[in-house]
């Protein structure tokens, strides 16, 4: 890299030191285990517990109305922020699936899936010295923007004592006089808990003590399995201090398509459309126009349920069977647990990481570790199998290869 560009790169990316950092993070360092795994292992299979991304394709009614969609002439335009169609429909999709009533064209954005939602969104907060209060283990984006923007992120950490759920208490009187939002995500990833109702009204209570906005990531409100999941936005007085956000990518098997929605708040929501509108030209119509038929038939998630929950269920009895503490979630398509103190054998392991990176160069299981707040690890049920004997086949590979090792906890 010349000097000239040295000097030109922001500091909030390194500065003179961008591209210098010799810190490897845990994606890369998982991707380094996978593939020397596989070079020493040539004839194993290796299975893959650790991308958070459906394995199934849209449904084809979905992909036919996109196709059908994109055949017309006029939606080939930019949609700015979006089309009423679209706006309308996750209205009534809020209103029949939560009875949370919305006006459409005031409390209603449409997003290009909920990370660009989350990462647009504390510019429309965010001040050089605010804070944002952020959840670990978590999504980061929100934070990381809020960096980027001169700000701070406290982190409130999300413990099993506590149901993984943030102690509001617990966040020091200096930190909430410059707290600007708080993040939360449930059903939440990578814990699978859901949060009662009784919890979101302690959230609109703290908010409004504290002048501090709420952003709800809803991205897994439809993966939830025994227990119907309630909208933030449902809450008395939830209205007045936030928003969520809402995916399809996970529930309706649209992660490449980029689609979901902001609502809310209508201050707030405005605020978003704003810095959306200087960000982006829209999603492409077809896919809003498709959306709007998965929010129009909410039906279309049953199958996907009744998927993950069979294979989180295989999952959590295979790891039961070795030893490991572990619960089916309430929502999401992950498993999360704590990991062991070592082997019989004399191994020890003192972080998810560790643990982690024996699992995938001995045994070729990969996952990925949260050492955030406590030791874990996180499996995920999105791997590919088309069939139920499939599904079985991998949790009995999984159970042989754990079988050869004794863990002490």
């Amino acid at each position: 890299m010349s000097l000239f560009m040295e000097n030109m790169i922001s500091e909030r990316l390194g500065g003179k030191m961008f591209g210098k950092d010799t810190t490897i993070y845990k994606f890369e360092k998982i991707k380094r285990a996978k593939r020397a795994a596989m070079t020493e292992n040539p004839g194993m299979e290796l299975i893959d517990m650790g991308v958070g991304e459906p394995d199934a394709m849209a449904h084809q009614d979905v992909v036919k109305v996109l196709q059908i969609e994109s055949e017309k002439r006029e939606n080939r335009f930019y949609s700015d922020n979006g089309i009423e169609e679209f706006k309308n429909a996750a209205a009534s999709y809020m209103k029949k699936r939560f009875g949370v009533d919305m006006d459409a064209a005031s409390q209603f954005n449409h997003c290009i899936g909920s990370k660009p939602a989350l990462a647009l969104f504390p510019i429309a907060l965010i001040n050089p010295g605010d804070v944002a209060l952020m959840t670990v283990p978590g999504y980061p984006v929100s934070g990381t923007t809020t960096k980027y923007l001169g700000g701070n992120v406290y982190n409130i950490p999300l413990l099993k004592e506590n149901n993984f759920l943030p102690d509001l208490d617990s966040i020091p009187a200096d930190i909430c006089e410059r707290a600007k939002f708080l993040y939360l995500n449930y059903p939440n990833n990578p814990t699978g808990v859901l949060a009662p109702k009784e919890f979101y009204e302690k959230v609109v209570a703290f908010a409004k003590k504290n002048n501090v906005a709420v952003v709800s990531d809803a991205a897994y409100i439809e993966l939830t399995y025994g227990e119907e999941p309630i909208s933030f936005l449902s809450v008395d007085g939830a209205m007045d201090v936030g928003i969520e956000i809402h995916s399809l990518s996970k529930s309706f098997n649209m992660t490449g398509w980029r689609i979901g929605f902001v609502c809310g708040n209508e201050h707030l929501v405005k605020a978003f459309a704003t810095v959306k509108d200087n960000n982006d030209s829209g999603q492409y119509i077809p896919i809003q126009k498709a959306a709007s038929y998965c929010l129009e038939h909410p039906e279309l998630v049953e199958p996907t349920k009744k998927k993950y929950s069979r294979r989180l269920n295989m999952l959590a009895k295979v790891l039961r069977k070795h030893g490991f503490d572990v619960e089916e979630p309430k929502g999401t398509f992950y498993l999360y647990f704590g990991i062991p103190k070592g082997t019989q054998s004399g191994r020890k392991f003192e972080s998810g990481e560790q643990f982690c990176d024996y699992l995938i160069r001995e045994k070729l299981i990969s996952s990925v570790p949260w050492d955030d707040a406590g030791n874990f690890l996180r499996f995920s049920a999105t791997f590919v199998a088309d069939t139920v004997e499939e599904e079985e086949r991998i949790a009995k590979i999984i159970d042989e290869r754990l079988s050869s090792e004794t863990f002490i906890f």
